[in-house]
């Protein structure tokens, strides 16, 4: 304010007219928004410049990506039913006892003394490390969720504790006929298969049945007209 009357003063004394002044101010106007043009390019550069950062950290294995907070667990899990997920996610509400959408240590412990297959500290944090993709050394519902879907894929090894707490629920999905196949989901064709087989042998039996019912209620017609025909 001090420098803009200094400035007055100056134009009233060199005699300057409105016209200057105008002029002038018109001038300060378009520095101010190139100098405010400069900080907003400085602001995107800097933006720019901790995305590129963070890229390379996902690249080089320092960081992991983020993922949604909201996810859709029958379009990401297509492998398990409507009625397993649904399953899933009540016994992960059981055991999740704080209520905050996640089970940790301590609630891990509990679920795994409830199924009967107690595990030490130790083994507890290795069960949650196997499946923890954001490092925070709890299980989300997503991540509980990867417990089955590796466990039916075949992805985790004999002796893993999250193997264990898959055999042991009581959330069917089909573990015991993964050891039979290469893996969850090859079982789960050859089941289809083998279903589709089955209908398909029935449906050929009940079609032949009423194939042979109505050849015997055409000779039945067929024996009544002739006869008809002799007794007129």
């Amino acid at each position: 304010l001090a420098q803009k009357l200094q400035r007055r003063l100056q134009l009233e004394e060199s005699g300057a007219t409105a016209e200057g002044e105008a002029e002038v101010v018109k001038g300060a106007a378009a520095a101010g928004e190139v100098e405010e043009r400069s900080c907003l390019t400085a602001s995107a550069g800097a933006e720019l410049s901790a995305k590129l950062c963070r890229r390379q950290d996902i690249n080089e294995g320092a960081a992991q990506p983020r993922r949604a907070a909201v996810f859709n667990p029958y379009t990401e899990f297509k492998e398990f039913s409507r009625r397993q997920i649904k399953d899933m996610e009540r016994m992960f509400r059981l055991y999740d006892s704080g209520r905050d959408g996640y089970i940790d240590l301590m609630e891990l412990k509990l679920m795994m003394e409830k199924l009967g297959a107690p595990q030490t500290h130790l083994g507890l944090k290795n069960m949650i490390k196997e499946v923890d993709e954001d490092f925070d050394g709890k299980l989300s519902f997503r991540e509980f969720l990867l417990i089955f879907h590796k466990a039916a894929a075949g992805e985790l090894e004999e002796d893993s504790g999250l193997l264990t707490l898959a055999k042991l629920s009581e959330i069917d999905v089909s573990i015991e006929g993964v050891k039979g196949a290469k893996n969850f989901f090859e079982a789960k064709a050859q089941a289809l298969s083998s279903a589709s087989k089955f209908e398909a042998e029935i449906k050929a039996e009940q079609d032949e049945r009423k194939r042979e019912e109505e050849e015997r209620k055409h000779r039945r017609a067929a024996f009544r007209e002739l006869k008809s025909a002799f007794t007129q």
